[in-house]
């Protein structure tokens, strides 16, 4: 395969994240082919031009719509704020480009729902960014529960606690404006969502309560005008699986002294496991029948015998971070166009996550159980 010519959309945190990802995968990994940064665009024409050529690109714009027609351009990779995912993705699809979004794919599921159709009708092979999926005590868990290891599944908690909002007298951004999503449901609620259903399966039903603790910010820092805020700070929700099991989802950006802590704990009827990304290359494996005096968790480092950890070092326990699982996600992505399988999570998946999102939401609001299917 060719060397994919990349276009960034967007040069903030994510969007150095990723192109960190691209100049590291084909260096890291075996891949038929590689990546040239071959185009960023930002909010204007001298950002744009700052950031490509402090992160490698050939070219940059003020206007992604440039970046979208560009011939020379084969992958769209969109890193900009909720709201503008679906218009950009669905140009990129009409421009016939792969188009690689970040999460949530996009504020609600109606939104979600039109980009997959648009992108399953084109053919257009997609991926969106859920990079926690990537990371190999993760794939680890999930070996471990579908091969029965610890049984029967039973029961899961997962939650995505974070601090970052904690600050009352912190600006109102585009976290907190409706047209992006319903605050802390879709930005870390939608992480908790998307590793239960990987671990566990389809989500059949949801009971939510979401709340809003800070009702107002202002409207940059130091300025005493504010902004009412009308989406969730925390939420919490009941969940029935499509396989019976149930269980129970989280997510606040409210959460005191807590900075990545997606975690989750599957319960099995002949074992356990733990999962906290805090602790990015740990997993905790409980058995049953263990001697008299001797039972609890034991951990499991992640080392090299745990899939895409041996990219990056041959020793264990040595640790990967952040940026190390979007690059095993752009790996991922090259990989599967390579071989001509379907990228994942893709637009499907991501539809399928927003639906749960949306439905903790909608509960939250009736007052009663939601049925995703009518989501």
């Amino acid at each position: 395969m060719k060397d994919l010519r990349f276009g960034l959309i967007g040069s903030g945190f994510m969007g150095r994240c990723h192109a960190q990802a691209m100049m590291a995968a084909p260096v890291l990994f075996e891949l038929d082919g590689g990546v040239t940064r071959a185009m960023l665009a930002d909010a204007d024409e001298a950002m744009a031009e700052r950031a490509a050529a402090a992160l490698g690109f050939e070219r940059s714009t003020g206007d992604w719509t440039t970046l979208v027609d560009d011939p020379d351009i084969d992958v769209v990779d969109i890193t900009a704020p909720n709201s503008l995912h679906k218009p950009m993705a669905l140009a990129a699809i009409a421009a016939g480009k792969i188009v690689y979004c970040e999460k949530p794919l996009a504020p609600n599921a109606v939104d979600a729902k039109a980009l997959m159709e648009a992108a399953e009708a084109a053919g257009t092979k997609t991926l969106v960014g859920f990079n926690y999926l990537r990371n190999p005590v993760v794939a680890t868990a999930k070996e471990i529960i579908d091969s029965g290891e610890i049984g029967d599944v039973v029961g899961y908690r997962g939650w995505h606690f974070e601090d970052y909002m904690t600050d009352p007298a912190a600006p109102y951004t585009w976290r907190h404006d409706r047209e992006g999503g319903d605050g802390v449901v879709g930005d870390l609620g939608s992480h908790a969502v998307s590793m239960a259903r990987y671990l566990v399966g389809g989500i059949e039903a949801v009971c939510g309560d979401c709340d809003t603790v800070t009702t107002e910010r202002p409207l940059a820092a130091g300025n005493e005008a504010t902004r009412p805020v009308a989406v969730a700070d925390q939420m919490r929700a009941l969940v029935r699986f499509d396989n019976g099991a149930k269980g129970t989802l989280e997510a606040s950006w409210l959460a005191t002294g807590r900075k990545m802590n997606l975690a989750c704990e599957v319960t099995g009827s002949r074992g356990a496991l733990t999962i906290d990304l805090e602790r990015l290359n740990e997993l905790r494996l409980y058995k049953v029948n263990q001697a008299a005096g001797r039972e609890g968790f034991k951990t499991i480092l992640a080392g090299p015998d745990h899939g895409d950890y041996a990219a990056f070092t041959p020793a264990p326990g040595h640790q990967l971070g952040f940026n190390d699982l979007k690059t095993i996600e752009i790996a991922r992505l090259l990989t599967a166009l390579a071989s001509g399988e379907p990228p994942w999570p893709d637009f499907r998946e991501a539809w399928e996550i927003q639906r749960v999102v949306d439905g903790i939401s909608r509960s939250s609001e009736t007052r009663n159980w939601v049925r995703i299917g009518e989501i």
